[in-house]
């Protein structure tokens, strides 16, 4: 039987395996950021250290945007698991906390464990603040999408359409992931974070529209 600290650093050695050269803010060390936010968030909130641990290391292996399709990103990480001959039913929280903690355009359902709202929050967190910006610039550059149209309405389109703008983005989930957060700690952590994408934003629209003056 292997141990926990075992099965943990299996996890790092597959993971990183798997993402070693993602380019789309997906990498390596935004699963380690995300690991250390849930382990943090779940010491507060007496949840399953191992569960939340093991979830956030796993979380984006399975994720659509890195994959053929959902389905084959989570039978990778179901197939992982077995092999560490982990009991069946902690596979089965983990794969139910990895298949629904996305935000979907902010459609999932609520997470029922306490393990699933703290991986969700570290996860989201993430997306957040200065590295929630930059992580978002580089996803947009690596889809090949636009900086800023200000003359487009997207509202309209799907949540995963890729003919939206980087700063569309802030609009569609970023400036909306503080109010859907789950466990007080977490919206502790997110209230500078948010602040921060809104000075930025600001800056952003007054550097904008400065050089539109510029060039009349």
């Amino acid at each position: 039987m292997k141990t926990k600290e075992v099965i943990l650093k299996s996890a790092e050695q597959f993971v990183k395996q798997e993402l070693d050269s993602d380019r789309s803010g997906h990498d390596w060390w935004h699963i380690q950021r995300v690991r250390r936010l849930a382990v943090e968030l779940a010491r507060v909130e007496n949840a399953n250290l191992f569960v939340c641990e093991l979830s956030a290391l796993l979380h984006d292996v399975a994720d659509e945007k890195l994959n053929e399709s959902k389905e084959a990103g989570l039978l990778k990480v179901q197939h992982w698991l077995a092999e560490q001959k982990i009991d069946k039913r902690t596979i089965g929280e983990i794969m139910t906390i990895i298949s629904t903690m996305s935000f979907n355009g902010g459609s999932n359902p609520s997470m029922e464990t306490i393990e699933g709202k703290v991986v969700q929050d570290a996860d989201r967190l993430d997306a957040l603040g200065a590295i929630g910006i930059a992580r978002t610039f580089i996803y947009t550059g690596w889809k090949g999408q636009l900086l800023h149209d200000p003359e487009r309405d997207f509202r309209h389109l799907d949540y995963r359409s890729e003919e939206k703008t980087a700063i569309y983005h802030f609009y569609e989930k970023l400036l909306k992931i503080k109010a859907l957060l789950n466990t007080e700690y977490a919206k502790q952590i997110a209230e500078n974070r948010h602040q921060f994408m809104e000075i930025f934003l600001e800056q952003f629209y007054n550097e904008w529209e400065l050089r539109d003056n510029m060039e009349e």
